[in-house]
């Protein structure tokens, strides 16, 4: 009779697979181990479907590649062949997958409630995801999300959820890879509350003018803040945001004067950063009262321009780092979406 093998001990936070520099968690490492015949016995093996590239990143490889499909695969997969895992080098994110299971680790079959063939969404980053790309099979250029073959691995540690069976599948990738945003903004607004939502119309931020305006209530006002005309009208048709501002986040003084003229020189409680482009650090925080808050939601954020820029213009508020994670967010955000018909039509339309 053949011997069971026995699978290797691995570290509940994937340090096992580091390869560059050894130590170092997954997400800093430069370069993790991807071999995907063996698993360890707390790892979740994933035949991936499709990728959903975070914006920022997407957005910086699809500038890289001038917007050639063809360039954008070769990117993609030279960043995975490098580094073990799709990390953007430039920006230093990723994104999430939806994919199907494959093994689960002799550790974990007794913990966690999966089986072969389930059907889940990762909501860890692929920047520290041990990742294959055997083919890319289409690129949806405007959904930031690609189609490939491959398999992923998933830590002891890690967080994921299983695809729900009442919404199409690239609605859930796509609500699930923004899923920290929503209940985040329920934290921070409170009722009565004068919020800025900056990328109002993006993934993102559509879900959290929604939010914001259930907490500010009657007495509260939210800002939703567009770069260009062309991109208003979806805000203008939701019915819960009551100012819309066309301005460029990124030339700060200009963004402050028509924030002083919506709010009659008060600003904002809160603000809400949701957009995927550099230097819209200083415009978020000189519309924010003092002792007030921002939220930086945004992967393209610079946590010096930010904190340096506050102190430069002597501005007390708040900063808080946007954590893709914080307790049930799969689930509040998949409910936000299940309540809110106009989000639910809108985001069918845009990404299935």
């Amino acid at each position: 009779m053949a011997k069971k093998s026995i699978q290797k001990k691995g570290n509940k936070y994937g340090i096992h697979r580091v390869i560059e520099p050894v130590g170092v968690l997954p997400q800093p490492a430069i370069k993790v181990d991807n071999n995907m015949d063996e698993i360890y016995d707390n790892e979740i093996l994933c035949d991936v479907i499709t990728l959903n590239v975070d914006s920022a990143s997407f957005t910086d490889i699809k500038a890289r590649a001038e917007h050639k499909e063809e360039r954008v695969a070769e990117i993609m997969t030279e960043i995975v062949s490098k580094y073990g895992k799709h990390k953007n080098p430039w920006t230093g994110s990723g994104g999430m997958f939806i994919g199907k299971i494959a093994k689960v680790g002799d550790a974990l079959k007794d913990k966690i409630d999966l089986k072969k063939g389930d059907k889940i969404a990762s909501l860890v980053s692929l920047s520290l995801t041990p990742l294959t790309i055997d083919k890319i099979k289409k690129i949806h250029m405007n959904k930031d999300q690609v189609d490939i073959k491959g398999k992923a691995i998933l830590f002891e540690s890690a967080i994921w959820a299983k695809l729900p069976d009442d919404m199409p599948e690239p609605l859930a990738l796509a609500v699930l890879d923004v899923a920290g945003a929503p209940p985040q903004v329920d934290r921070l607004v409170k009722e009565g509350d004068t919020v800025a939502i900056i990328g109002a119309n993006g993934k993102s931020g559509l879900l959290s003018c929604y939010v914001a305006k259930k907490k500010v209530g009657p007495n509260g006002k939210v800002i939703g803040i567009v770069h260009s005309e062309n991109r208003k009208e979806d805000i203008e048709k939701s019915g819960f945001v009551d100012e819309i501002v066309i301005g460029d986040a990124s030339n700060a003084i200009d963004l402050l004067e028509k924030i002083e003229k919506v709010t009659d020189g008060a600003l904002c409680d809160v603000v809400i950063n949701c957009v995927s482009r550099e230097d819209c650090e200083m415009g978020s925080v000189m519309i924010t009262k003092d002792l007030g808050k921002v939220y930086f939601f945004s992967m393209a954020t610079s946590f010096t321009k930010a904190a340096l820029g506050a102190e430069g213009i002597g501005k007390d508020v708040e900063m808080i780092i946007g954590n893709g994670y914080c307790r049930d967010h799969a689930d509040y955000t998949l409910n936000v979406v299940r309540e809110s018909e106009y989000i639910r039509n809108l985001y069918t339309k845009r990404y299935c």
